[in-house]
């Protein structure tokens, strides 16, 4: 297991946008492959912070948070969430 701490908000929240430019409007990313790019070791730990952060986006409109396609609350949704870029 990893001692490393846990990335700051801030880190979190640019690796989300890096990672959903990177992969395209109308295309989404799983909050795990955030947390595995940012520690390939121990990337649970880091699960709920980044959709800590990624709700944080979403609030700020700078992501979606979509479930089956959909647009949904991460906070209250229930199962797998995806995260893409706003379309604008």
């Amino acid at each position: 297991m990893s001692a490393r701490a846990v990335p700051g908000r801030d880190v979190l929240r640019a690796e989300i946008l890096r990672l959903t430019e990177a992969r395209g409007r109308g295309r989404t990313i799983c909050p795990s492959e955030v947390a595995r790019s940012l520690d390939p070791q121990d990337w649970r730990k880091l699960m709920q912070p980044v959709r800590e952060a990624a709700f944080g986006l979403a609030e700020e409109r700078a992501v979606a948070i979509l479930q089956r396609g959909e647009i949904v609350d991460g906070r209250t949704a229930k199962g797998p969430l995806r995260i893409g870029r706003v379309a604008g």
